[in-house]
């Protein structure tokens, strides 16, 4: 973790370096000045020579000075440094973020990489701007002091000693429990962050459902949380300040006490003592800086582990040495793939092939051998209820998840051996969240392909059936998008969609569902536009409504993440039972896949049963 985090100064380890040097400096300005003091007492004012006076009094000014730049310059560049260490966390951070896989997303909630990069950060910045200044003054200033007390005299010093085993021990007490405090204040802000985020986010819903009242109190329990925790272990911080006023007062009572009877019997002067007053208030106050130094640095030690997690996390899916630069073709084809959501697993050694889909069942696995050919340039249709492995499907085609068995090919090579920017650059997906970003509808647009012209932006949003709508727009093709695309409709959004991947003019075009806001008669014309005008771009169309597709070359049927039928729409109405049932179901209802399933279902259990273990064991 520190090897981590010592990478990530940079180019700023030369401010990171001379911070210590001037405080330092500093410090031994701050530490000389009282011994000058004890001389300009002793050699000045009580022998009444007031050109000693000058003499200390001037030097004190200098050394005043002096100690006043190297603390502007100490600041200056623990400023520096830490601020561009931040900066380099987020970047490291935001690059790394870039490099991950779907698997990779999949273990970190937007919630909780916010919170990362935000306070977490934050909280290591503040830390390391207090290492370089505070770690070296406070253990510099105690060594110091205790050094001058032990030059002026010894046996006052002892006083300092014991006080020193008093504070040290009260500070450690409590820090030990403030530890274990801030530790949990973390997690808590994960749970914080998602509240707020996912109210922001979900506003429109919130009203609609006029669940204000529910959010709120879920935003308060979260922020209560937070509060009780904080209250906890700034309540226990608050007594630093107490014990240490107990052991200053109980210092300088001890040291007016003994020193006295010094001065009395004549071994100890006025200057002296008035010097030892100082060092005691210095060193307790060096101890007072280290004991905050330990709970910041238990504080940032949670952030970093956080921060290192991120950083640290290894893509699971990279491009392969050697890796194959271009795509041959759009055909594709899936051999014996399984796919799981958790680690690839198997059942039992020597199990039945119904314990093998028992255990397969339980394990809730995606895909399960999947078996299928695309020529390149075909329309294929894929349907299936919820959570039957479309989407899974699909994602595999363009290498965001990795298979756990079998082989993905696409163009006659597994896309293991692609480059991966290669093999996304000529499989163009569509997702099921369409997602605008903030500016132009033509800057939308550019995302899929940069160096696009406004007038193949509007034949892309021609084929999308999105050029009628946008030309309509106040400012046309410059009209701003607002951020989430809040202010297009979600068959607009998706068309918009559609354009962006078209204009990357791909091998492969996927379209996950990303259609299913758009109205029928516009889903039609979207269907024509690719049969008459991208005859040679292989189309893969994921939907819920068999009208959508039937008119694809030939209809993945999916259930339970196995494929059932793979044939055209008329066959299928003869050979595949459930297909057929379905499409008259729809033809009937509202296009409603998964109400029609459930009916289905509910008409001939035992069938459904039997046939899909029938074909369960077929495919084994």
């Amino acid at each position: 973790m520190l090897k981590t985090l010592y990478r990530q100064i940079g180019k700023y380890k030369w401010a990171a370096l001379l911070t210590p040097l001037f405080t330092a400096l500093e410090v031994v300005m701050d530490v000389l000045i009282p011994w000058v003091t004890a001389r300009l007492i002793d050699f000045g004012i009580n022998v009444g020579d007031m050109a000693a006076v000058y003499r200390y009094g001037g030097l004190m000014v200098v050394m005043a000075l002096l100690s006043l730049a190297f603390g502007i310059l100490a600041g200056r560049f623990s400023a520096y440094a830490s601020t561009g260490f931040a900066a380099n966390l987020r970047s490291a951070m935001y690059r790394n973020i870039q490099t991950f896989s779907f698997s990779n997303i999949d273990k970190y909630s937007t919630a909780g990489l916010v919170t990362r990069m935000t306070t977490d950060v934050q909280n290591l910045q503040q830390a390391f701007q207090q290492i370089l200044r505070v770690t070296v003054r406070a253990p510099f200033r105690l060594l110091l002091s205790i050094v001058m007390c032990l030059l002026i005299d010894a046996r006052l010093s002892l006083i300092f000693i014991v006080a020193m085993v008093v504070l040290s021990f009260s500070l450690w007490m409590i820090i030990s429990r403030v530890s274990r405090l801030f530790q949990q204040v973390f997690e808590r802000y994960d749970a914080l962050n998602q509240s707020v985020g996912e109210n922001v986010s979900a506003i429109r819903v919130v009203k609609a459902f006029v669940r204000e009242k529910y959010e709120n109190e879920k935003f308060a329990r979260a922020a209560e949380a937070l509060y009780q925790l904080y209250v906890r272990a700034e309540s226990l911080m608050a007594l630093n300040h107490p014990v240490m006023n107990l052991v200053v007062y109980g210092c300088m009572i001890a040291l007016s006490w003994w020193g006295a009877h010094f001065i009395v019997g004549g071994t100890l002067t006025t200057g002296e003592l008035t010097s030892l007053f100082t060092y005691v208030m210095s060193i307790l106050q060096a101890l007072m800086m280290l004991s905050m130094i330990f709970v910041m640095l238990t504080q940032s030690a949670a952030s970093a582990k956080r921060v290192c997690e991120v950083i640290g996390e290894e893509a699971d899916i990279v491009s392969p040495e050697n890796a194959v630069a271009e795509v041959a073709d759009g055909s594709v084809e899936f051999r014996g793939v399984r796919f799981d959501y958790e680690a690839p697993h198997t059942a039992p050694e020597g199990a039945s092939i119904a314990s093998e889909l028992s255990f397969h069942r339980s394990r809730l696995s995606a895909l399960y051998n999947v078996n299928f050919r695309i020529e390149s340039g075909e329309t294929v249709g894929v349907i299936g209820g919820t959570g039957s492995g479309k989407s899974t499907l699909v994602s595999l085609i363009s290498r965001l998840y990795d298979v756990g068995q079998g082989s993905v090919v696409v163009g006659g090579r597994d896309v293991k051996d692609y480059d991966l920017t290669a093999l996304r650059r000529e499989v163009s997906v569509v997702l099921q969240q369409n997602t605008l970003f903030t500016g132009s509808i033509l800057d939308n647009l550019r995302w899929g392909r940069e160096s696009a012209t406004l007038d193949e932006c509007r034949e892309a949003c021609r084929m999308a059936q999105a050029d009628d709508f946008v030309m309509e727009m106040p400012n046309r093709y410059e009209t701003r998008i607002e951020q989430g695309g809040t202010n297009v409709s979600g068959g607009q959004k998706q068309r918009l969609c559609i354009a962006r991947a078209l204009l990357r003019k791909p091998k492969i075009l996927i379209l996950d569902d990303s259609t299913s806001a758009c109205d029928t008669a516009t889903d039609e014309k979207i269907q024509r536009a690719f049969r008459t005008q991208l005859p040679e771009m292989t189309k893969i169309i994921i939907a819920q409504r068999i009208s959508s597709v039937q008119h694809c070359d030939r209809i993945l049927v999916m259930e339970g993440g196995m494929v059932t039928g793979f044939d055209t729409h008329e066959r299928l109405l003869e050979s595949n039972q459930f297909y057929r049932e379905i499409n008259e179901l729809q033809s009937i209802s509202s296009g409603d896949f998964d109400a029609d399933r459930r009916e289905v279902n509910r008409r001939s259990p035992t069938v459904r049963e039997a046939k899909g273990s029938e074909r369960e064991v077929k495919g084994k």
